[in-house]
């Protein structure tokens, strides 16, 4: 990173905040035909809730399908569903996973004793090679290979740090599913040839190129919360792309860009935008959660709530201006917005248009209507 007698740049959170919204698609949407391009753009697609990333791709994509996102994962495998940045499921361009499975597997932290993840790396490999099988499934070809029924009760009940380790060591994603079972493969059965090995290190710098082309500017603990890592490795992250990333200021304060975006950074101004976005969408599980400029402090606990649930969120130029929820009853669709302020009369408007396009989203299932109450 370069910190030396170079020119200064001085930015503001409006510009800030106008560049991301452009690298978000957030003021020209897509097209359809461009889903996984959008999701590759956003760094893959939060799915802890698959509803909210198919309404993250309807935020920024014109004319979207319900269904399109089904399709796109579970019929043209273009997308794979995984564990990965902090330890949460995402999907993933398939023509480019091999990139996040090689960085994810620079990951340390996962997985509560390694010797029990080696032996169920083996056990899993062998059974889900060229096959889908259901949790249930899976745990019985475990215990069957190891003679251990606690190894096979590791897979009926960890959902959390052996798969999301085996997961990261490129052995598990998500096939579709039974019924209502889930279902788990390997990636090299899920995408075959589409599967290209990348070198770890490279791996680990074109992900922190990728973040600061959605995120930036950003600081070093951005980078760590987002990666799930501690800030001092990601200042290496940082550090390893050289002269690739520049420091700016906002607010007196340094941040972090890649070099390549400053004029387009320097030259952003507030497009006059206003957006609904779903539950866990990419921009707000991304952001800083300590800048007042994208979310005023005392609103923090109506969007970060209880136990990692990220709420929607109304966003006026980049800035967190409210929460908004939706309820279906019957053949009706009641939207309901809570600004945290005054909006100016063009933002109502453009709410009033995004809560149409959201009807018009379901529109093939429900006779659907809306309320926005202020």
């Amino acid at each position: 990173m370069s910190t030396g007698s170079e020119e200064t740049y001085r930015l503001s959170w409006e510009q800030a905040l106008a560049w991301r919204m452009v690298r978000h698609h957030l003021v020209q949407r897509a097209a359809p035909a461009d889903l996984v391009r959008v999701a590759g753009d956003l760094c893959g697609l939060h799915a802890q809730l698959m509803s909210s990333a198919e309404l993250s791709l309807w935020a920024r994509i014109d004319a979207l399908e319900r269904g399109a996102l089904d399709e796109v994962l579970w019929e043209r495998r273009a997308l794979v569903k995984t564990w990965a940045m902090r330890g949460t499921l995402h999907l993933l361009p398939a023509a480019e996973f091999g990139l996040w499975l090689a960085a994810l597997g620079t990951h340390t932290g996962y997985g509560n004793n390694r010797a029990v993840t080696s032996v169920l790396a083996e056990a899993v490999a062998g059974a889900l090679d060229g096959r889908m099988l259901t949790r249930e499934e899976l745990a019985q070809a475990v215990e069957q290979t190891t003679g251990s029924r606690e190894f096979g009760e590791w897979m009926r009940f960890s959902w959390g740090s052996y798969l999301k380790a085996l997961a990261f060591r490129g052995l598990v994603c998500f096939a579709p599913g039974d019924g209502g079972r889930v279902r788990f493969t390997t990636p090299r059965t899920w995408l075959g040839e589409q599967l290209v090995a990348w070198e770890p290190a490279e791996a680990l710098r074109e992900v922190t190129r990728r973040f600061l082309a959605t995120y930036a500017p950003a600081t070093a603990e951005d980078l760590a919360r987002w990666w799930g890592v501690g800030p001092v490795r990601a200042r290496r992250m940082l550090a390893a792309l050289g002269d690739e990333v520049a420091q700016v200021w906002l607010d007196d304060a340094p941040r972090w860009v890649l070099r390549r975006e400053l004029d387009r950074l320097v030259a952003a101004v507030p497009p006059g935008v206003a957006r609904l976005l779903p539950a866990f969408d990419p921009w707000v599980a991304g952001a800083s959660r300590a800048e007042p400029a994208a979310l005023e402090p005392r609103h923090k606990e109506r969007v970060f709530r209880l136990q990692g649930w990220i709420s929607p969120v109304v966003l006026l130029d980049g800035r967190i201006a409210g929460v908004w929820g939706s309820t279906r009853r019957g053949r009706s669709l009641r939207v309901e917005v809570e600004p945290f302020g005054d909006l100016p009369a063009w933002a109502r408007e453009q709410i009033e248009a995004e809560a149409e396009r959201l009807a018009v989203f379901f529109a093939s299932q429900l006779d659907l209507r809306w309320r926005l109450p202020y």
